[in-house]
């Protein structure tokens, strides 16, 4: 166990039962909860109740389970913690193609360099709407949260070889569906902004 992590000595202190090192790592990760969770959901109020619920039941049970990464293990944890409140509630849980989990890439999350045209925007954020709710969700959790193929592949209950095989699938994908879109692109563009 790596102890030199932050997270983790946060994460044995409050084990011990630090009231501070618990509200730290709440501070800390709330709006990375928040973040992806809303990929699930966008009843902000439902959010926010099923990430302090999450908070409440760990310190409740304050588990012995080692935990490698505290953001994984809390990424995981929320999600399976909103599907049980859509079941519980009746709500319908946002399923597609089987089991499928619905994973929504909304706009203002998706951060692409400030000189980038509106339309190559657009031409990103249409390829990223066309791949498949497993592949946005990998792309987020390894590009957008940093995390490891260990974190991910737990996060997704999937295998490691799974999840890089996975997100090899989903930027290839992406990178078929831009390439076309930029051809589409270029020859839109005036004749005299190329050099030849």
């Amino acid at each position: 166990m790596n102890t030199a992590n932050p997270d983790i000595m946060l994460w044995e202190a409050f084990r011990k039962g630090d009231k501070e090192a618990f509200a730290a790592l709440f501070r800390q990760h709330y709006e990375t909860l928040f973040r992806y969770g809303s990929k699930f959901t966008n009843d902000t109020r439902l959010l926010e109740d099923t990430i302090h619920e999450l908070f409440i039941e760990i310190w409740q049970s304050k588990s012995a389970t080692p935990v490698l990464s505290i953001k994984a293990y809390l990424l995981k944890s929320l999600k399976y913690k909103l599907l049980k409140v859509f079941r519980q509630t009746g709500r319908v849980i946002p399923l597609v193609d089987g089991n499928d989990i619905a994973f929504e890439w909304s706009h203002e999350q998706f951060l692409i360099d400030q000189q980038d045209s509106i339309e190559r925007k657009k031409m990103v954020l249409n390829a990223l709407g066309r791949l498949s709710n497993r592949q946005k969700e990998i792309i987020y959790l390894k590009y957008y949260q940093n995390l490891s193929y260990e974190e991910v592949s737990e996060i997704m209950s999937i295998n490691y070889q799974v999840a890089r095989n996975l997100l090899y699938q989903a930027i290839k994908s992406l990178k078929s569906l831009l390439a076309g879109a930029m051809i589409f692109f270029i020859l839109l563009l005036p004749l005299h902004l190329f050099p030849f």
